[in-house]
């Protein structure tokens, strides 16, 4: 089997648009032909990022021609991305979910697997995929000029594996498969984190939610005994589907050292901004100068945004929950 694509400077879509077919077994040893070759390149069984054609019943998988606008939205209308696909995400879609259930095969349930697959190709599309269509397209994230840049992107990091100007490239092929092994390891890493750590949290926060009354009357805090577990997204997901948006505000749990924690939801999975705060007075304020201003015995530290904040006990901890309610 051969994959081809471009030779020269290489982008992180095409290395992995590469990378995501070779872990596929039938294109597990695929040779990687780097060349702008048309008659080289139609020997090859699939082609990404070159060639001018997006013909998936062909394979051939180029973005670059004029008539291509293609989103996966566009691609299949369940889905809601509407930034223009590059090779990695034109790989992705029509590879996306055999590359994810080949990874995940111990990771779930055989009657779980159908479930988990659809909603690991669209959390990872988002949290991984889109970022490097939108940089390949030369997409900005933001309308008006940001407040600072990221530099340590997905994109860049595979970029930085290109020889620099004044450096001999007579190994650019051996860089592009070292970026290759970069790319795959941290595409199954997202993998296996949304497989293993992200999706099992769901049933935390789900049955968090259904209990929510006995953490407290109000039915504004949640409780969650396993600390650490990534409850944001659920939370918001879980509070859309049954008509409780905005409901919560607070989240307990206990942290690796046996300490309970009291955190604010925020107003969006991705937003530092609260729902609702704790007290101002707290804010800053740690040990006994807060058990004495909160009147908390027990009382460890509130973060100076006001956003966490800590006690010794579960007592303690409730105490804190029902002053910061009174704000309400």
């Amino acid at each position: 089997m051969k994959i081809g694509t471009h030779n020269g400077s290489f982008h992180a879509d095409e290395v992995l648009a590469c990378a995501l077919l070779r872990v596929l077994p039938r294109f597990k040893d695929a040779e990687i032909v780097r060349t702008r070759d048309p008659a080289l390149l139609d020997t090859c069984d699939i082609v990404v990022d070159v060639g001018a054609v997006f013909d998936a019943e062909r394979q051939r998988f180029d973005h670059h021609q004029k008539t291509f606008t293609h989103t996966l939205n566009s691609l299949d209308s369940s889905y809601k991305y509407s930034t223009k696909l590059s090779s990695a995400g034109l790989v992705y879609f029509h590879f996306g979910k055999e590359i994810i259930s080949t990874l995940i095969q111990t990771d779930a349930k055989s009657s779980d697997v159908d479930v988990l697959v659809e909603k690991l190709f669209v959390k990872i599309y988002e949290k991984f995929i889109e970022e490097v269509d939108a940089i390949d397209n030369g997409i900005s994230t933001h309308d008006t000029p940001g407040r600072y840049t990221i530099n340590t992107n997905f994109s860049r990091r595979i970029g930085a594996f290109n020889p620099s100007w004044n450096e001999p490239g007579n190994d650019i092929d051996e860089r592009f498969h070292r970026a290759m092994a970069v790319a795959e390891a941290e595409f199954t890493d997202k993998v296996h984190y949304f497989s293993r750590s992200w999706w099992p949290a769901r049933k935390i926060v789900a049955d968090a939610l259904e209990q929510r009354f006995s953490a407290h009357k109000s039915g504004h805090a949640l409780v969650f005994l396993e600390g650490g577990a990534p409850w944001k997204e659920h939370l918001f997901e879980l509070e859309l589907e049954q008509g409780l948006e905005g409901n919560i505000l607070y989240t307990i749990y206990t942290d690796q050292s046996g300490k309970w924690r009291i955190q604010c939801v925020p107003q969006g999975p991705d937003s530092f901004e609260n729902r609702l705060s704790l007290p101002a007075a707290w804010r800053g304020v740690r040990d006994d100068e807060l058990a004495k201003v909160s009147s908390v015995e027990g009382a460890i530290f509130v973060h100076a945004s006001g956003f966490i904040g800590g006690a010794e006990t579960k007592e303690g901890i409730l105490k804190m929950l029902e002053i910061s309610l009174e704000q309400a």
